[in-house]
């Protein structure tokens, strides 16, 4: 993981890691000398967070979701996997029936905070690296930022290949010439492609490769220090 962002992040670079969870990739930004603002809107995953990040000075927690305008929404809670509760039902009526998604059910709903990525970026700064995970609402998210920022990532699903492609061109929109992608866990990217090269891709991956990362960089990316390479 720290080697996978070192190519976007380095020491004293601002990180937004949005649906940050239980803070893995917050430990990886910090690993790599980044300050972070983990933003994530449930109140169990927020404490667990609060916990491990809230005395690094360089870790400031936001509790709230990302979306297209600021205020409140509805939030399905997935008990057994918390890690998969959404702001989009549209991704909850995908999984149904769908294979690899048996059994997860989102039996319970709470209201959260929304604020947008604009919003952010005025009070924290413009940051290096955008990390966006949050459950089939990524659309909804980049359409609340105006401006690109050196790099970001979104996840996508082959259960939702539409949101990927609409988010790829929501990132052209922005002046993004570069994509890549990982698989699953994998952390591992491929060669970097156009736009339409990676959409074509998303588009015909197979099922069974259930989600992973796109990641979009500017044109012109400053120069990282890779681990990968001591």
């Amino acid at each position: 993981m720290d080697m996978l962002y070192s190519q976007f992040v380095a020491p004293g670079d601002l990180v937004f890691d949005v649906g940050a969870h239980v803070g893995d990739r917050v430990a990886a930004f910090r690993r790599l000398g980044a300050d972070v603002v983990a933003v994530e809107p449930q109140p169990a995953l927020h404490r667990t967070l609060g916990l491990l990040f809230g005395r690094d000075r360089h870790v400031t927690l936001v509790r709230s979701a990302i979306g297209r305008h600021s205020g409140k929404a509805k939030m399905r809670i997935n008990l057994d996997n918390p890690t998969i509760s959404t702001l989009s039902d549209d991704f909850i009526a995908a999984s149904r029936g769908a294979a690899g998604w048996q059994g997860e059910s989102w039996p319970t709903s709470l209201e959260v905070p929304v604020t947008t990525l604009d919003v952010l970026i005025g009070l924290h700064g413009r940051p290096a690296f955008i990390k966006l995970d949050v459950e089939g609402f990524e659309a909804e998210a980049l359409s609340g930022l105006s401006q690109a920022v050196p790099a970001l990532s979104f996840e996508f699903t082959t259960i939702q290949r539409a949101v990927g492609l609409t988010c790829i061109e929501r990132c052209v929109a922005l002046g993004y010439t570069q994509f890549n992608a990982a698989i699953g866990e994998s952390q591992a990217l491929g060669e970097w492609r156009s736009a339409r090269a990676l959409a074509d891709w998303l588009a015909t991956l197979p099922h069974a490769a259930n989600s992973g990362d796109i990641y979009v960089r500017d044109p012109r990316p400053p120069a990282r220090h890779s681990l990968a390479a001591g």
